[in-house]
């Protein structure tokens, strides 16, 4: 359900928008009735009231199924089946939250079904994740992160094949437990974001084309048809699109969305949605009184996703910055393969902790184009905290054949010298979950397909891997074998390796806080001195992090008045130059002064 007037909430009526239809019937605990048909393809039913609990469905004209409602809140029984009532301003838990803005913090990735092993060990849930929240507060983090948790099929899977998009998934707690995790993220200080999927719905339990012109064959994505944006009826859906990230924000109280893929979102409009999207939020903060953040994947390099509506950009607060995840792994495991053909070179590391996009405006071997525009960083349209930054994340570990995380095939050295590029860069770092004590589990791609479908992806997984020279076997996402693989586990935060990691990153993400050079945003500050083809040194303003990927020794380093950090084997001759036995890192204030 929504607060909005386009669906019933608690003592509101029921309503739905399917304009192609002559009669449509709601079904609400067993009881039907037909609804009023109003102007512009609406119908509703003002007499009976929407009782929190109560089932309902709609059937239109002389369909044989029931439909689940496109803006129901909780689906209990399923995808499939009848949707629930629910209130979203009774699920309100906290008081005097007065926000936080996300720009520049540290984020944290979470995957509620296997950020913990659940209390019966068969799946986390929001109240699982709670329990673990202080941890989280103790290393320094500032926001969490959730990945997709609107209905999908099944009990397992990542989200991203979602079907309901203002609904909650049943398995998790439903829309109650997490108005409980936001409620104890924020009683902690913590920020909530929610990555939401705008670009299409899962293919089990998308019912939406039934209703109305959600599609449209005008387009086309990577799923099929587009959702429709620009084409007759799209008023009412990006009205829909819009009343979902409403709920989720000012209903339900969370901080920010993360918008999965917006480059997916086709829109030939003279006002393109997400512009539209983000002068919404802008009217909502002023309406909630708190800082609310939209954060884009957007695979089209483009500053101008991150620049104000004002100035012609589509407003997002931030994006993800893949060109500077592949700058840090390609440079630090060697790998140079599928896209990573155009980094690995300390010249490309130095390109994307300076300017964040390698392909701004220039040719990308991976997509066979010219590619980007340049970041300016100059521009006061946005920063360098406009740019999400990360090691790891659900797609760069997840979509490899064996869900293998970075630090399980490199070094802890190299595992602490690429976290520390990260963690001290310009950019705002995120975590994926397990990273910080390196994790020795996968985080592995699972799905909970019905049998047809499920026999299809599993083999459209083996295919995938095979065509790209992948001889090992792959998970198959079906199995809950696979699922469970990936619970972390937390005990090993206490264990030899694991722990030295977790108090590495522990102290890297205290000198971020404690120490204003690290924290500024000010692309102009930021500067990548590259010693040897395996070594370098990032300057920000007065702090520089060496980081030496080995794996021979670093014989002699920069010139160093301080050591503020260091992880391996370091050491100083009496001049004062560092010196690395191997790979590792190390933060320090340089002799010869800060930059700028």
């Amino acid at each position: 359900m929504s607060t909005t007037p386009d669906g019933p909430s608690a003592g509101a009526r029921y309503r739905v928008w399917a304009p192609a239809a002559r009669r449509v019937t709601v079904r609400v605990d067993g009881a039907e009735h037909p609804m009023r048909q109003q102007a512009d393809g609406w119908f509703d039913l003002p007499e009976v009231p929407a009782v929190p609990g109560a089932r309902y469905a709609y059937r239109l004209d002389d369909g044989q199924l029931w439909l689940p409602d496109p803006r129901s809140l909780s689906q209990p029984d399923g995808v499939h089946a009848d949707s629930e009532v629910v209130d979203p301003a009774s699920l309100r838990q906290e008081a005097g939250w007065e926000g936080r803005s996300v720009r520049g913090q540290v984020l944290y990735e979470v995957h509620v079904g296997t950020f913990t092993a659940g209390a019966d060990g068969t799946g986390g849930t929001f109240d699982s994740a709670i329990e673990r929240l202080d941890e989280l507060v103790d290393i320094g983090v500032d926001a969490i992160e959730l990945m997709p948790v609107a209905p999908f099929p099944g009990d397992r899977g990542w989200g991203y094949d979602g079907v309901g998009l203002y609904g909650v998934h049943a398995a998790y707690g439903g829309p109650e437990g997490l108005a409980r995790l936001v409620a104890a993220a924020h009683r902690r200080g913590l920020a909530v974001v929610l990555d939401v999927v705008h670009n299409h719905l899962g293919p089990s339990g998308n019912y939406l084309g039934m209703f109305g012109p959600y599609f449209t064959d005008r387009h086309e994505t990577p799923w099929g048809s587009a959702v429709n944006l620009d084409q007759p009826g799209s008023r009412q859906v990006r009205d829909f699109l819009v009343g979902s990230a409403h709920h989720w924000l000012v209903d339900m109280g969370l901080d920010g969305l993360r918008l999965d893929a917006v480059h997916e979102l086709k829109d030939d409009s003279p006002r393109h949605f997400l512009a539209e999207l983000a002068d919404a939020v802008t009217a909502w903060e002023e309406e909630t009184g708190r800082p609310l953040t939209l954060i884009a994947e957007s695979d089209r390099n483009q500053p101008s996703t991150v620049s104000p509506t004002g100035l012609g950009g589509l407003g997002m607060d931030m994006q993800w910055a893949d060109d500077v995840h592949h700058g840090v792994h390609a440079w630090i495991t060697g790998e140079r393969t599928g896209y990573y053909a155009d980094f690995g070179r300390t010249e490309a590391l130095a390109t994307v902790l300076q300017q964040v996009f390698l392909h701004a405006g220039t040719w990308s071997s991976f997509r066979e184009a010219v590619w980007g525009a340049p970041v300016d960083p100059a521009s006061t349209a946005y920063d360098a905290h406009s740019f999400v930054t990360f090691l790891q994340d659900h797609d760069q570990v997840g979509n490899r054949a064996a869900g293998d995380r970075i630090h399980h095939g490199i070094t802890p050295g190299q595992h602490a010298a690429a976290s520390a590029l990260i963690l001290l860069g310009p950019g705002t770092p995120m975590l994926f979950q397990g990273e910080e004590w390196a994790a020795s589990t996968p985080f592995t791609y699972f799905t909970d397909h019905d049998d047809e479908l499920g026999a299809l992806v599993s083999a459209g997984r083996v295919q995938e891997f095979a065509a790209m020279g992948w001889s090992d076997q792959v998970p198959d996402p079906q199995a809950r074998s696979t699922f469970e693989s990936s619970f972390l586990r937390w005990q090993e935060r206490e264990q030899g390796e694991h722990a030295s990691m977790l108090e590495w990153y522990r102290r890297l993400i205290a000198l971020r806080r404690e120490l204003p050079d690290l924290h500024d945003p000010d692309l102009g500050r930021t500067s990548l001195e590259v010693i040897a083809e395996e070594t370098v040194l990032l300057r920000r303003g007065g702090v520089a992090v060496l980081a030496h990927r080995g794996p021979g020794p670093l014989g002699a380093g920069p010139r160093t008045l301080e050591v503020l950090a260091s992880f391996g084997d370091v050491s100083q001759d009496a001049a004062g130059a560092l010196r690395l036995a191997g790979a590792g890192a190390v933060v320090l204030r340089p002799a010869d002064g800060p930059l700028g």
